[in-house]
């Protein structure tokens, strides 16, 4: 029982772990190469599968009458801005090339990318509100939508981004990932035919969190795969590794502050830090310098552990109480 209660407390850097040694594991064990070619396929169909079912769960947990926007939104947004034409004016003004070019890179994909589709899972977790964070959650894509094709051709020349082309992408991106589910759901809230659907996903305590915990494994395996593969050296990635951990921590940190002056911690603190990592990870190697991406890849390790510790004190409160 105290190994499941450890599990159940710590799910996160455990799946994490799982995730790391599970690709060491078969990536350096020569007689399971196969095994973990035949495995990789299979994963790559497994996780928008997953990533599917963790928020339509999620979404049928939410009131979609309080799906409208509120004043930390505002407030987050332009933080948000604000701090992409900062990195986007360093790299310009001091004419960056180079490994000082590929760290502001990483800098601009971890601050660019919207917040993540898993953040109304996790809020929903800490006791915030998830119907305002999903509503975020959609409101952030937009501002990312509206970055990208702006600011990466300033910086990089080979990246010719059509404004409506890229909008339209993510566009996309949105209605995949966050429209369609959303709108399953609430079929399923609704429709009297798939109410006793409805009941067992509500009586199913942290479904959504759990299903989140298995494509986490996933996605931190892909990442692990990433940075081993990397052309270049070990130094200089333990030095993206930190200033990831350092945005990581910043974003989490003017969140929450933000929060505290509309009573929303909890909300702007996952707005503003939890990102949607995987996005950013495709976004840095499309239109950027490619080793760049290692920047959000580790950063999906940072936020997780943030998420593991902020879960662990909410839990350890609420049994105080």
């Amino acid at each position: 029982m105290n190994i499941v209660s450890f599990i159940k407390s710590w799910i996160l850097p455990v799946s994490m772990a799982v995730g790391v040694l599970g690709y060491l594991l078969f990536a350096f064990t020569p007689m399971l190469s196969p095994v973990s070619v035949f495995f990789d396929s299979i994963f790559r169909s497994i996780l928008p599968v997953a990533m599917f079912l963790m928020l339509y769960v999620t979404f049928c947990k939410v009131d979609f009458r309080k799906l409208k926007p509120v004043k930390w939104h505002l407030w987050i947004g332009i933080f948000q801005i604000l701090f992409v034409f900062l990195v986007v004016g360093i790299i310009l003004l001091l004419h960056l090339n180079s490994d000082m070019l590929i760290l502001m890179e990483s800098v601009l994909a971890c601050i660019i990318c919207p917040c993540a589709s898993a953040a109304p899972v996790v809020t929903q977790k800490l006791g915030g509100s998830i119907e305002d964070m999903t509503t975020y959650t959609f409101l952030s894509n937009f501002i990312c939508a509206a970055l990208i094709p702006i600011c990466f051709p300033l910086i990089e020349s080979s990246a010719n981004i059509d404004f409506l082309e890229a909008f339209l992408i993510i566009l996309y991106r949105v209605c995949m990932v966050l429209v369609l589910p959303m709108l399953i759901a609430y079929f399923t809230k609704h429709w009297r035919i798939l109410q006793p659907l409805y009941t067992w996903i509500l009586s199913v305590r942290n479904l959504g969190f759990y299903l989140w915990a298995c494509t986490l494994t996933i996605v931190t395996g892909t990442t692990v795969k990433n940075i081993v593969h990397a052309d270049t050296t070990a130094l200089f990635l333990i030095l993206i590794a930190l200033l990831g951990l350092v945005m990581c921590l910043v974003q989490f940190a003017v969140g929450r502050y933000i929060g505290r002056r509309f009573d929303s911690v909890i909300e702007s603190g996952q707005a503003l830090g939890q990102k949607n990592t995987t996005f950013a990870i495709w976004i840095a190697f499309t239109y950027l310098i490619p080793l760049s991406s290692v920047g959000p890849g580790c950063y999906i390790l940072w936020q997780n552990i943030i998420n593991s510790i902020e879960i662990w004190y909410y839990g350890k409160k609420q049994s105080r109480n």
